[in-house]
């Protein structure tokens, strides 16, 4: 089965400089590519060696580190989109790389199909997403890369490669969070089940309470997460757990409502207030969560897990071991209320199971990860060291695609199969093709 088909890939010399979505990386490559399949992605990068030039693949720029910016040859997957081939008797899902994962939701469901959980945005890549670890919350099911099956990659040398737990076991085990530092992902073959159903109850709770019920909280359901309002004990709690139905969704008046008006619509005005006169901060905060009520729908994954997200943003997220998750928020809390510090976004909590990729952040253990978010052009180094400090002090491991101080020496503390990623890194790209300034500091050289 093929969609969205493309034609030839494209070459050119690059004009504007290429910027994330957040505004924060900009890069000016010296040359644009967008390969049309496995082997025009070989082509471009012997191409791209031939004259001495370092590639890096971007896809819709949600990432907050310059873990996509380069001075070489810039990748974009525009053509590498659409499903190859579904195997019903394996339920696997085979798509190409470039694919967003918003087309392929609405692929799957078409086809009576589901990844089995995904994060709170699908604007992403396929492989932009798994690339960086990107997540949502689950006490059984893990990140998106965690349901990888197989995956293409295209190596330094040209080579591409299919990378499975029998073939290649030793990439699959690293490439499936490989940062863009192993090769360029051309395709990916996911784990995919029949559609199913999740009744969402979204719930507003005190701060103590949360902390003092976390762990039932995250014992009792299948996903589960909440978010607390700096500048208040309010939360806002948010349970999905598989329902036999009958389908209930949001109404859509409703739902746009709270979806689109309050939480982007009204939010973005009370941000854009907050950053033009901070002390109004906790009150707006105060006003804020309390406007989204309690509610409860049921309806098709996608559409429970994921969220349109309008107000842009910089964000900060690291995974820690989960037992140490209401120690952490607590300090979190303090901080922010004995510091001159004003915080107009929530902060985000969610939970992943241990897993098995050598630099996913759940890897080996169980985990919680903390978010924080500040609106686009606010000064955030204040707020994000403090927070960065709390969280390493519990081993912390920050998310690969969002904004982080870490260097390579305290990251192979933190990661007991860290010396396998590099090794393996050394092997499939020793003249470091595929290297920028971020992934030196974060992998060494």
């Amino acid at each position: 089965m093929s969609t969205w088909t493309a034609g030839p890939g494209r070459a050119r010399t690059a004009g504007s400089p290429w910027r994330n979505w957040a505004g924060n990386v900009t890069s000016r490559p010296v040359r644009e590519v967008s390969p049309a399949s496995a082997e025009e992605l070989a082509a471009e990068i012997r191409r791209a060696a031939r004259d001495g030039l370092r590639v890096k693949t971007v896809g819709t720029g949600h990432s907050f580190t310059s873990i996509a910016a380069t001075d070489g040859v810039l990748v974009r997957p525009d053509l590498l989109t659409g499903i190859r081939r579904i195997d019903r008797a394996a339920m696997t899902v085979t798509v190409e790389s470039g694919t967003p994962l918003k087309r392929l939701n609405v692929a799957l469901a078409r086809e009576g199909l589901s990844l089995t959980n995904m994060g709170d945005i699908m604007e992403q890549t396929v492989a932009g997403a798994v690339s960086t670890g990107t997540h949502g919350t689950g006490r059984d099911s893990a990140s998106i890369a965690a349901q990888i099956r197989a995956l293409e990659l295209v190596t330094a040398d040209g080579t591409v490669m299919t990378c499975s737990e029998k073939e290649n076991p030793e990439v699959f085990a690293a490439a499936r969070i490989g940062l863009g530092a192993l090769g360029v992902v051309s395709a990916i073959t996911f784990a995919v089940e029949p559609v199913f159903l999740l009744t969402a109850r979204e719930e507003p709770m005190r701060f103590d309470r949360v902390m003092s019920d976390f762990d039932e909280l995250h014992a009792e359901n299948e996903h589960f997460e909440f978010y607390w309002f700096p500048h208040t004990d309010n939360c806002n709690t948010k349970r999905n757990n598989r329902s036999a139905g009958p389908a209930a969704p949001l109404p859509r008046l409703g739902g746009w409502f709270e979806d689109e008006f309050l939480s982007n619509g009204v939010f973005q005005a009370a941000c854009s207030l907050g950053r033009a006169v901070p002390p109004a901060i906790p009150a707006i905060a105060r006003i804020s969560s309390r406007a989204l009520s309690a509610r409860t729908y049921t309806d098709i994954p996608y559409k429970v897990f994921t969220s349109p997200r309008r107000v842009r943003f910089l964000e900060m997220e690291y995974a820690l071991p989960r037992e140490a998750a209401t120690t952490a928020l607590r300090e979190l809390k303090a901080m922010v209320e004995r510091s001159p510090l004003k915080v107009s976004f929530p902060v985000e909590v969610r939970t992943a199971p241990a897993d098995d990729i050598a630099l996913s952040t759940a890897s080996g253990r169980e985990t919680a990860y903390i978010a924080v978010h500040l609106y686009k052009g606010t000064p955030h180094r204040g707020y994000f060291t403090a927070v960065e400090r709390i969280m390493t002090a519990h081993g912390g491991r920050p998310h690969w695609g969002k904004v982080h101080t870490r260097d390579a020496a305290y990251l192979a503390e933190v990661y007991p199969r860290f010396a396998e990623f590099t090794a393996l890194r050394d092997r499939l790209d020793p003249d470091r093709r595929f290297a920028n300034d971020y992934l030196r500091r974060v992998l060494g050289d």
